[in-house]
Order: structure tokens, then C-alpha cells, then sequence
């Protein structure tokens, strides 16, 4: 039996940052009466883009995580790479929150995304490498 205590704690915790998400844009929805797309409504289209930006890149991030864990990775590694997903995750919420431009909680939770889904990219190739070759 495979199990995934590490992805299923960040899991958990990122799933309850959706789940906030989700009710922003809900409240939202009904505060501005717009039923679908963004009606042109700024706030919502801020939470809009908040709540597709984390479901465009939570879950790739979180299976290339399982994965790792599957393979047997480094459990610091596991739950450096974790914390800073759910990190940047808010960051990221918080940025484009406050502006629509740039600012330092959008750009670290940007680069900090980035870098988790490279680092763990490379791990499980390496991975891949490494039994292919023992």
C-alpha cells in the first residue's frame, strides 16, 4: 500500500487555501451580481485570476510532489519544498490582492512556484535516472 502522509498534509493545507479562494470569488459573485466570466468587475476579476492562477499550478506542483515521495525523496526536502508551495500559494493571493502590477508577495510567489515545480522536475528525473541505471 502506497502512502503519502508529506503531499497529503500540504495537500490538505493548499486545499483549504482553494477552498477560501473559492468563497472570495463566490461572495463576490453574488456581491456584484455577475454569474459567470468577470462582468469587467475588478475586484472580481482579481479574485478570478487568483483562484485560476492556484488551480493552473497546485496540482501539477503536488503530483510532481507525491511522486517524489513515492520515490523515496529526502522527507526535509519533501517539506521544505511543501511549505514553500503553500508559502508562495498565499503570497501570490496576497500580491495580486493588493495590485494588479507587480509587487514582492506576486513576484516571490511566482518564483517561488517556479522553482518548487522545477526542483521537484528535476528531482524525479533524476529519480527516473538514477533506478534506471542501478
Amino acid at each position: 500500500m502506497i502512502s503519502l502522509p508529506i503531499t497529503g498534509f500540504y495537500a490538505g493545507l493548499l486545499a483549504i487555501l482553494l477552498f477560501v479562494l473559492t468563497i472570495i470569488v463566490i461572495k463576490l459573485r453574488f456581491k456584484l451580481k455577475v454569474g459567470l466570466g468577470d462582468g469587467q468587475q475588478t475586484p472580481l476579476v482579481k479574485a478570478v485570476r487568483i483562484h485560476g492562477n492556484f488551480i493552473e499550478y497546485v496540482p501539477f506542483a503536488l503530483l510532481l510532489l507525491a511522486i517524489y515521495e513515492i520515490n523515496a525523496g529526502n522527507v526535509l526536502l519533501l517539506h521544505i519544498l511543501g511549505i514553500t508551495l503553500v508559502l508562495a500559494r498565499f503570497a501570490h493571493a496576497i500580491g495580486l490582492t493588493k495590485t494588479m502590477g507587480t509587487s514582492f508577495y506576486r513576484q516571490f510567489g511566482v518564483l517561488a512556484t517556479f522553482a518548487v515545480l522545477l526542483i521537484l522536475a528535476i528531482l524525479n528525473i533524476i529519480s527516473f535516472i538514477q533506478g534506471a541505471l542501478a
